[in-house]
């Protein structure tokens, strides 16, 4: 079977890597070794699949089904091995993994094209509030985890630059980097965490009604988890007349069930819609990045 990526994957690596590298080209020959050594039996690859990686659904030589994912190291394959581990299958997908090679993950096949944003708005917040409760634990010692200050530190340098050649994101920039810095100043809790949880992350399953996948973990407070859930579906929001009152409503409403305190809920997720609508209109995505930053504005 020819391993050819699905062309979402192929822009997305675009954008993060614009000077290019040598792992797509690579990619056919690295999952025709991943399937041998694990004597695979392969069925297809999920299309149009993920921003980061390569999803192959297979088969294991006695028949369980399961998914093979392949990821280059700047998606931090191996930071998501460990946050998978450690959660062992309690609210996230289990690892299956009999071999431990670089950027390949063996994992439990869910079912791939159901996921909680299938499900009536309401429903799917509250389902999905529940699954991201779970992943929230004590880190393991000695954890190879970044830190939240350590990964909006990195983009808080990526905002400034934008801002600087982009005089009319400059206030929306100002305003949630002033929003970082309070936030990071008296930090709450040490969790581990999702790091790119949404909808779309929670998939339905067997051992539980919902699982989620594909974190990007990192450790800190609960409420920067939280924050991307909020901006679910932000097309939808954007597109009522009252899209302002609802986000404000889902703010309250997902900060009350999680425990979680309003107005961080509230910082983090302007900081976290800000970052991505800069960078959607750094790589030319301007359809992205003015529902975000319209998004981030009602904040």
């Amino acid at each position: 079977m020819v391993f050819e990526p699905p062309q979402r994957l192929v822009r997305a690596l675009g954008e993060t890597a614009p000077d290019g590298d040598d792992w797509l080209a690579r990619l056919p020959a690295l999952a025709q070794q991943a399937v041998a050594l694990r004597e695979l039996t392969v069925e297809r690859v999920q299309v149009p699949g993920g921003r980061s990686s390569l999803v192959v659904l297979v088969r294991l030589p006695d028949g369980t089904p399961a998914v093979l994912k392949l990821a280059p190291r700047r998606a931090r394959p191996e930071s998501e091995r460990a946050a998978l581990a450690h959660w062992a299958g309690r609210g996230a997908v289990q690892p299956l993994e009999p071999f431990v090679t670089e950027g390949v993950l063996l994992l439990e096949r869910l079912h791939p094209d159901v996921s909680v944003r299938s499900l009536p708005e309401g429903k799917a917040l509250l389902e999905a509030a529940g699954a991201l409760r779970r992943l929230w634990v004590e880190p393991p010692a000695a954890h190879v985890f970044e830190s939240v200050a350590e990964r909006t530190g990195r983009q808080a340098e990526a905002m400034r630059a934008s801002a600087g050649a982009d005089p009319e994101v400059a206030p929306l920039v100002d305003a949630a980097l002033a929003a970082r810095e309070a936030l990071l100043a008296e930090p709450p809790e040490h969790r581990l965490l999702h790091g790119t949880f949404r909808q779309s992350k929670v998939l339905a399953g067997e051992r539980m009604p919902w699982l989620a996948v594909g974190p990007d973990p990192v450790v800190g407070e609960c409420a920067f988890d939280l924050a991307r859930l909020v901006r679910d579906r932000v097309e939808d929001l954007i597109a009522q007349p009252s899209g302002a009152a609802t986000t404000r409503r889902r703010v309250k409403r997902l900060a009350e069930s999680l425990d979680v305190d309003q107005e961080r809920l509230r910082g983090w997720t302007l900081f976290r819609a800000v970052e991505s609508g800069v960078r959607a209109r750094r790589v030319g995505r301007s359809q992205d990045a003015e529902l975000l930053l319209e998004f981030a504005g009602w904040l």
